[in-house]
């Protein structure tokens, strides 16, 4: 079994920052870099249970933190990340450092990992199938999946549905979830034993609070599963929980909309979505009570892999 960060002695971990500490994230190797103790602290906390990678293995993305310069400083944006190139990529104040990290990353991501068709939705899976959610920002997919994590679902992912070209076999890449304004509050309220890390204000996604999957889902990993359903789901406040199946032309069209890279795939995009749509039953789901979505989504996967 891999060594977990949070087995590092704190030295070890400053050490390691300095020449570049690499971690795997689902099937990527990270390769971060930083003297600030303010990356070793904020590592610490938040992604104690990802496993370390061998420190001679290639690395998918490299993050490196550096200050800025005095005048970035008077403007209450003392850090950067830079990526391979050592260009700037973000800058921020030194109070959002968890939420670029997260961010430079999906744009690695989002931008290279093209041996996979990668879809804009979460992923969750039971021992029966996996549970594809594509969702629009707003449409209350984070807050969705943050819940169900909690409530018996191994999370894959909140924001990447990872297909595997030439399959249907969806790979994990669990994350922090980015919760967004009230659905911080909501989560705390129904999921008291939730990690969260630091709230943080003034983002242009607003108020961001970063939920941690915990070492249960990491450990599993690389274990990837069959998807059943793909689920649209849409939040409204005070309506019932309803579930309406979809034609699978209707939701080819939307996962394609849906798609980071299926301009560049063509071909094998449009078939594999093709496949995927073909494969599976798709609805739309609109809710408002967490709990009776969650009971809801249980029986339909049940009903379907039956």
């Amino acid at each position: 079994m891999r060594m977990s960060l949070r087995e590092l002695p704190a030295a070890e971990l400053g050490r390691r920052l300095d020449a570049g500490l690499k971690l795997r994230i689902g099937p990527f190797t990270v390769c971060i870099r930083g003297r600030d103790p303010l990356l070793a602290d904020t590592l610490a906390r938040h992604y104690p249970d990802y496993p370390l990678a061998a420190a001679d293995s290639f690395s998918d993305a490299r993050l490196t933190l550096r200050d800025q310069t005095w005048w970035a400083r008077l403007l209450g944006r003392p850090r950067e990340i830079c990526l391979e190139d050592e260009v700037p990529f973000t800058d921020f104040p030194a109070n959002a450092l968890l939420a670029h990290i997260e961010w430079s990353l999906n744009w690695c991501i989002a931008t290279r990992a093209n041996q996979y068709l990668m879809l804009h939705g979460g992923v969750v899976a039971r021992d029966e199938g996996a549970m594809i959610l594509p969702g629009v920002p707003g449409a209350g997919k984070s807050t969705l999946t943050a819940y169900l994590m909690h409530r018996g679902w191994r999370l894959f992912s909140d924001e990447f549905t990872l297909l595997k070209t030439g399959t249907l076999d969806l790979q994990p890449f669990p994350r922090l979830i980015p919760l967004k304004n009230d659905s911080i509050e909501v989560i705390q309220a129904a999921v008291p034993e939730a990690q969260f890390g630091p709230q943080i204000p003034g983002t242009r996604k607003g108020r961001v609070s970063h939920l941690r999957p915990g070492a249960d889902h990491l450990r599993r990993m690389d274990e990837g599963a069959r998807p059943k359903l793909v689920v649209f789901p849409s939040y409204q406040a005070g309506s019932n929980t309803a579930l309406k199946e979809m034609a699978s032309a209707e939701a080819f069209a939307e996962l394609t909309n849906n798609a980071f890279n299926y301009v560049l795939l063509g071909r094998l995009a449009f078939e594999m979505v093709a496949e995927l749509t073909d494969a599976v039953r798709c609805f739309r789901l609109t809710y408002s009570d967490l709990n009776d979505a969650n009971l809801q989504l249980q029986a339909l996967l049940r009903s379907t892999a039956a």
